[in-house]
């Protein structure tokens, strides 16, 4: 049970006074979670992401232009548009003892203006003063107060996320009310840890973002926030090691294999495991035979040969007389899989079957049955595998790819499948180190460094998008030298606010410069007709594949040696260090293209340089993270996996070895979070949504 005291921040927005279902609709917007009303805590976790400073209170003689000032000026009369002109400006002239200026509103109703600016009054007016026609003069001022609201505006105003229909007064409103409701709690963090980094209270880190006294108070590197970022990385390394205690408290059993089948596989390989992919296997089969469940993560670059240690880690738990299933996030990707892990499966004598949306009817029933007599012994399928229909005979190892884009609760329904089911997650990115600590805190970790054997060096080139001819000359010598081609675009169809070339405009394009030997594959295609396309093309059917990112991951087709990526500074670099790795996987020399519109942000000609000077997919993930930040390097922001709402890891990341070290000892003295400590962590968990690994601890 959540505990009482924090109610008052779990209530919904529109508790708050003035906050009616109209602006409750518009918050839900800027700050709701899947479709559940908006609550204070949102509110409160809703930090600015800039200032305005409104110390600088000038005379009007000593006004910089284009400059923000605050100034005290007496109304000297109003100057409302014509009758005959009503979309002409509302002027107002306004002065003090050493000059003038023009207040202007356009659109603005003169009743509201009369009563805000009276004739003869003084006024304190804050905004962006500008010279028009050598006058002086401030177009819809921020704020206009009287002597009494001047005593009381905020000098550092802080700048927050809007969306279209809200007033920053709206926010600014609702946050002082949220900041009232803010509960004494009871402190989770250790008073010496505070003290050393002179962080302040959580009450007071949230008031002091918000209500800056300094603009230093509004970065990300102050103490107030650096707090509010260390309560949660606290709070996710703790659920993360309650997760991993509680999977490991319950017993594993372990599988005894002498290793003929993994024998077989690898005799039947066209070549031989690398270094890291003997070492991850060795790990792996120690983990499989211990009486603690497996839980382990195996990340690597671009065709690194993740499939086939998991193959083998299959093979090892059916030798076992157990059986294994393999999850992959999409049908084109679990098909993929099939056809890579069948013909080496059958070589070794293992049983395999697919089980993904398409499969209907009588097939679907069959492969049901046999999989729950143990009739099959390795399932490969997207998550349809893990609802409730599907039951196996005996599940000893779940092996989940692509990981981030299920999720911890899918990976945990998956692994119930079975008794005492051992996990094996597959990323095909290689993941930087503070994002290992940060989303997979609870899995032992095996890394994929090197390339397989010939594995071929891809020439990588940026060409700007007004040589798109050149480019078609190139791709076509390609296609009479008997090449394959892939062309991937960003979109499907036209975005009329996105200027982007859609693949089915660029089909169409190609198609009449080549004609049949184009083919067109994209995310909306049913499933049946994405992979009719994928075969023509892996058979030479076709030569000239124009694809949206659905080929990312996991396509592998040999003969394909020209990748063009059109609007390359549209896409992050990891994801294009993925596209890249479709080619180069073949005998042929391999080519990489990256069309990009001119000219280029500073961002973007940054990713272009760093994936042309590397094909090292652990330091192009590294870069990526200082590119772009954790939820899009991962894919959370997708995903729906919790992102971080404050801790940003580019300014945060060296706080997550003192997070996890501090989870690691609060467990170990107090497991089920019964100490004074223990109970105020409870509140830390809930605060920012880790409360499922509250749940554990009342689990067996």
């Amino acid at each position: 049970m959540r505990p009482n005291v924090l109610n008052p921040l779990f209530a919904p927005l529109s508790a708050l006074p003035g906050i009616g279902p109209k602006l409750e609709k518009l918050f839900a917007r800027l700050i709701g979670r899947d479709d559940e009303p908006p609550r204070v805590i949102d509110l409160l976790f809703h930090l600015p992401t800039g200032l305005v400073d409104r110390r600088n209170q000038p005379k009007l003689s000593n006004v910089t232009p284009d400059t923000v000032v605050t100034v005290a000026v007496t109304v000297d009369r109003h100057r409302p548009p014509p009758s005959n002109r009503p979309r002409a400006p509302y002027n107002i002239d306004a002065s003090d003892d050493t000059n003038t200026l023009t207040i202007t509103y356009f659109n603005a109703r003169r009743d509201y203006l009369e009563k805000l600016f009276p004739e003869g009054a003084l006024r304190y007016v804050s905004g962006i003063a500008t010279l028009y026609d050598g006058h002086l003069q401030m177009l819809h001022p921020d704020r206009v107060v009287d002597a009494a609201g001047f005593a009381r505006l905020p000098l550092i105003d802080p700048v927050y996320p809007l969306t279209e229909g809200l007033h920053p007064n709206q926010v600014r409103k609702a946050l002082d009310l949220a900041l009232e409701r803010l509960p004494a709690l009871p402190e989770w963090q250790d008073p010496a840890w505070l003290t050393k980094n002179t962080y302040p209270s959580f009450a007071a880190a949230l008031a002091s973002i918000h209500r800056p006294a300094t603009p230093d108070d509004i970065s990300p590197e102050s103490a107030a926030w650096s707090r509010l970022a260390y309560d949660e990385l606290l709070a996710s390394q703790l659920a993360l090691a309650l997760l991993r205690g509680h999977m490991r408290s319950r017993t594993g059993r372990g599988s005894a294999a002498e290793g003929k089948l993994r024998a077989r596989i690898t005799a039947a390989l066209p070549y031989s495991l690398t270094p890291s992919q003997q070492r991850a296997v060795s790990d792996i089969t120690a983990d499989l035979a211990q009486p603690q469940r497996m839980l382990r993560l195996l990340h690597g670059d671009v065709g690194s040969g993740k499939t086939v240690v998991a193959l083998i880690a299959a093979a090892h738990v059916i030798e076992a007389g157990r059986q294994a299933a393999f999850m992959a996030p999409t049908e084109i990707l679990a098909r993929q899989h099939f056809a890579t892990i069948a013909p080496l499966a059958a070589s070794a004598g293992i049983r395999v079957a697919i089980l993904t949306g398409r499969e209907r009817g009588r097939e679907r029933s069959e492969t049901l049955a046999a999989l729950a007599l143990g009739d099959i012994d390795l399932i490969l399928g997207t998550h349809a595998l893990f609802q409730d229909e599907v039951a196996f005979r005996d599940l000893a190892l779940a092996i989940v790819d692509e990981q981030h884009r299920f999720g911890v609760h899918q990976r945990l329904a998956l692994a119930r499948k079975g008794e005492a089911v051992d996990l094996l997650v597959l990323t095909a990115t290689p993941i930087p180190r503070t994002l290992v600590l940060t989303y997979f805190g609870d899995m032992d970790v095996s890394e994929l460094r090197e390339k397989p054997a010939g594995r071929q060096k891809i020439d990588t080139r940026a060409v700007p998008l007004t040589r798109l001819d050149e480019v078609i000359e190139a791709v076509a010598r390609a296609l009479d030298e008997g090449r394959r081609v892939y062309w991937v675009c960003p979109l499907v169809e036209e975005s009329e606010s996105i200027d982007l070339a859609a693949a089915e405009e660029r089909y169409r394009h190609l198609l009449q410069r080549f004609g049949d030997t184009v083919d067109i594959v994209h995310g909306r295609m049913r499933g049946a007709e994405k992979d009719r396309a994928m075969e023509r093309f892996a058979k030479g059917e076709t030569r000239l594949l124009v694809a949206t990112t659905v080929i990312e991951v996991g396509v592998d087709v040999p003969e394909a040696s020209v990748m063009v990526i059109e609007h390359a500074e549209r896409f992050g670099l990891a994801q294009l260090h993925q596209l890249r790795g479709r080619v180069g996987r073949g005998a042929e020399r391999s080519i990489c293209l990256l069309l990009y519109r001119a000219p280029l942000g500073v961002t973007a000609k940054a990713r272009l340089a760093v994936l042309r000077e590397t094909d090292d997919g652990f330091r192009i993930a590294e870069e990526d993270l200082k590119l772009r930040g954790e939820g899009d390097v991962l894919g959370t922001r997708q995903s729906g996996m919790p992102g971080f709402r404050i801790a940003r890891l580019d300014v945060h990341g060296k706080l997550l070895p003192a997070a996890r070290d501090d989870a690691a000892l609060v467990l170990a003295r107090d497991p089920k979070l019964n100490s004074p400590r223990g109970q105020a962590l409870r509140h830390l968990l809930y605060l920012f949504a880790r409360d499922e690994a509250i749940r554990l601890l009342g689990a067996g």
